[in-house]
């Protein structure tokens, strides 16, 4: 008989986990501390890439579903530098093979897959024991046949298999939405254009895109000691423009219109990271997923993608030994660390050359060798 299997939370990792495992006929529960799907917005724009989140659906028997809600002309990319001027501007013409899809509508579609009662929503884990016993808030336990950790970057699972902790990757994000961008904001619409920005210059820049609902999503990334986002009344939102009108101080106006015609509050956020190598010893009946296992900055484009794929071979791995959950779980994590350390290490790399010196001609130089190769 299979063991059931606890995952503890509904992000991408653990919701492609669970539908895998439906589709093999393996029960599974999910605890997530959010109280409902509506809970909180689930982001921006994800590129799907087919080596990796593109086969996760596939095993999850969903990438009909997917193709659905694909984003016509999301591949479009802009790079420019700090001046404006444009170095490349790339139409999509729905050949490309990471097609963009909204993080939101994607985590629906796995959401819908699934059997009513899976997810047991409002269930915060509060405490791990070595047995397996989750606690929750409401002083509840479960102890859990086969646990996966898919709670995230600050995940309550990985301390039973790791004592390595996220560490500040040297830059912080402020996020940005405007809204309706044609009609409200038609000059930072005709500056991110159909699909993502790259306006990068030495130590910040801006990374943006085009949502599917017309409104542009905005990463404004600079290089900053950690406690730089304490230092910054957020909640004042003038003077949190004004601080970014200062740093940006010498590049072109319409960059600053970015942040200036914001709509809503700025939210500011610390990019961390785990280590690159970041792997564990075999604890028995427990693993990890996505960010759990591999959190790392968002410049290799993988981290949905890598956990969906995670998700996918854990419970294909199930699946495949259906009476020794060992050998299931040792399979698994022997292609997930190489897997994950791969692309720890090109984000890592990707940060450093996104905003070095030479910024965007680095990172120029760099997509000229990716179609050359």
């Amino acid at each position: 008989m299979t063991t059931p299997v606890t995952i503890v939370g509904a992000g991408l990792g653990g919701l492609t986990l669970a539908r895998v495992l439906h589709v093999h006929g393996i029960p599974a529960t999910i605890y997530e501390l959010d109280a409902s799907p509506e809970a909180r917005t689930q982001g921006g724009m994800l590129d799907i890439h087919d080596y990796n989140g593109q086969v996760a659906l596939k095993a999850a028997g969903l990438f009909d579903e997917f193709r659905k809600i694909i984003h016509p002309g999301g591949e479009a990319t802009r790079i420019l530098d700090k001046h404006g001027t444009v170095h490349t501007d790339e139409t999509d013409e729905g050949d490309g093979t990471r097609p963009e899809v909204d993080r939101g509508q994607l985590r629906q579609l796995l959401l819908d897959s699934l059997p009513a009662g899976t997810i047991r929503w409002g269930s915060k884990v509060t405490g791990v024991r070595e047995n397996r016993e989750l606690t929750f808030a409401d002083g509840s336990t479960v102890t859990a046949g086969v646990l996966v950790g898919a709670d995230g970057a600050w995940s309550r699972v990985r301390p039973l298999l790791s004592a390595a902790k996220p560490a500040y990757a040297g830059m912080s994000f402020v996020e940005v939405d405007l809204l309706d961008a044609d009609t409200r904001h038609p000059g930072p619409a005709r500056t991110v254009g159909g699909g993502m920005l790259f306006a990068l210059g030495p130590g910040n820049g801006f990374l943006a895109h085009r949502e599917t609902d017309g409104s542009l999503h905005i990463y404004i990334a600079l290089t900053k000691p950690a406690d730089w986002i304490d230092s910054v009344d957020w909640a004042d939102t003038a003077k949190a423009k004004a601080v970014l009108a200062d740093e940006f101080h010498d590049w072109a106006p319409e960059f600053h219109a970015l942040f200036a015609e914001a709509d809503r509050a700025l939210v500011a956020r610390a990019i961390n990271a785990l280590p690159i190598d970041h792997r564990w010893a075999r604890v028995p009946g427990v693993t990890l997923v996505g960010d759990a296992a591999h959190v790392m900055s968002p410049f290799a484009g993988e981290g949905a993608n890598l956990a969906m794929l995670d998700g996918a071979r854990l419970g294909e791995a199930l699946a495949a030994h259906p009476g020794d959950v060992e050998k299931a779980l040792a399979t698994y994590e022997a292609e997930l660390f190489p897997r994950s350390a791969e692309a720890a290490g090109e984000a890592a790399r990707n940060l450093a050359l996104c905003f070095d010196e030479n910024a965007p001609h680095s990172l120029l130089d760099q997509f000229a060798a990716y179609e050359q190769a």
